[in-house]
């Protein structure tokens, strides 16, 4: 395990010097961000930008006045985009174990702080493991959200990295994060491969093995919000891979002790205000869950639950309680998580 985590501050600390150095597209993002997120890039220091290493969007939306934690947070590009989301009452942490990338990302903090107007930093840098969040001095119960991006493959006890994420959130609280997931386990011999598991391929989990991992850490209905296919244009590595397949898959766990495992018909029922800013006509809670303003919509359970009992409660009105129960709830299965198809794939941001 030691082993590893040197190989990995190594490959991001030493061997890659900004995002261009990458072999694959695997920590890459895939889909340009929205347009609220690219005026802020731009705002973002050119140095923090070209250490990016991130494989999606890890920012949701809601996030003025909260606390957020990012695992793994690099040169802090998406630290420093929250920092702005949140205003001078939020805060940001950043935790990484690569003293390269933490060099980078506090060396610009003084020049977010004046550029966002604020009259003290909103964010740090701690340096440490995600795997051993329970040694950093972290504050139990403490957090809003916390935020990861293409990161927890690299960990090589993901559970540890769930487990201790559920107890950091606060209860409603949420873990929005972007990784790399294979269609099958990825057998040792590649994962020995240090550039394949520094390039967040042979670190990836089997989507299933996931979802285990999720609900044993108490994230009880995992939500993928998006996912794409990844490709592996070097041949070198695609050789190695031979049939693997890879996807960039963007999830959400809400910190919810009462979700159910599987989506039960209480007959309830939610309607959309409109008011999530640059949402003003649809909010997408994930990939199957889109709430057009003003429309009454019937939803299961744990969906009643992960907008009333979130921060996202404000912005909905909601229909019925947990008095009785009607059932499964239909229309909300399905088997694989994601897919090949995906959608037509954007160069990295």
């Amino acid at each position: 395990m030691v082993k590893k985590h040197q190989e990995i501050q190594d490959y991001y600390g030493k061997e890659l010097s900004e995002t261009e150095d990458l072999k694959t597209n695997a920590c890459c993002t895939l889909v340009p961000p929205p347009a609220h997120i690219r005026v802020i890039m731009k705002d973002i220091h050119e140095e923090v930008l070209a250490k990016y290493y991130g494989c999606g969007l890890t920012i949701p939306n809601e996030l003025e006045g909260i606390k957020v934690l990012d695992l793994g947070s690099g040169s802090g590009r998406d630290c420093y985009i929250v920092s702005k989301l949140v205003g001078d009452k939020g805060k940001v942490i950043g935790v990484d174990m690569t003293d390269e990338q933490l060099a980078v990302a506090n060396r610009h903090i003084d020049y977010h702080t004046k550029t966002f107007g604020y009259k003290s930093p909103n964010v740090e840098f701690v340096k440490g493991n995600i795997e051993r969040l329970d040694e950093l001095n972290l504050e139990e119960g403490s957090f809003d959200l916390i935020i990861s991006n293409c990161v927890i493959n690299l960990a090589t006890d993901k559970l540890k990295v769930f487990k201790d994420a559920y107890a950091l959130l606060k209860p409603g609280g949420e873990m929005y994060f972007s990784d790399i997931y294979c269609d099958r386990r990825v057998e040792e011999q590649l994962q020995n491969d240090p550039v394949l598991w520094g390039e967040c391929l042979s670190g990836a989990m089997y989507w299933n093995d996931f979802l285990v991992a999720a609900k044993k850490a108490g994230f009880l209905d995992p939500r993928a919000v998006e996912n794409k296919p990844v490709t592996v244009e070097n041949p070198e590595l695609g050789e190695k891979l031979g049939d693997h397949k890879f996807f960039s898959v963007t999830y959400r766990l809400f910190k919810l002790p009462n979700l159910e495992s599987d989506c039960e018909d209480y007959g309830q029922a939610i309607a959309y205000k409109g008011t999530i800013e640059g949402k003003p006509n649809t909010y997408h809670l994930d990939d199957h869950h889109p709430f057009p303003k003003g429309k009454v919509m019937p939803v299961c359970g744990n969906t009643f639950m992960m907008l009333k009992d979130t921060r996202l409660a404000k912005h909905f009105d909601f229909y019925g309680t947990f008095d009785k129960h009607y059932g499964i709830f239909e229309g909300c299965g399905g088997a694989m998580p994601f897919s090949e198809e995906g959608s037509d794939a954007a160069s990295c941001c």
